[in-house]
């Protein structure tokens, strides 16, 4: 699975990054951005599907 942030949508909430700190950062302005190159991996899924389903914004795409 792989993911993507919308940044036209996100708000800098960070609920990305809380909720999958190994998959989203924030960046220099707090916006949410993707850390992972490629494929999200295995043990970091369940988190991703968590980060993406508490956004607000629902910036967060999941591409499976």
């Amino acid at each position: 699975m792989k993911v993507t942030i919308d940044a036209s949508r996100c708000e800098g909430r960070g609920y990305c990054a809380r909720f999958a700190p190994t998959v989203f950062d924030r960046d220099e302005d707090g916006y949410g951005r993707v850390t992972v190159r490629g494929e999200v991996p295995e043990e970091a899924v369940t988190d991703a599907r968590s980060a993406a389903s508490a956004c607000p914004e629902q910036a967060i795409t999941l591409h499976e």
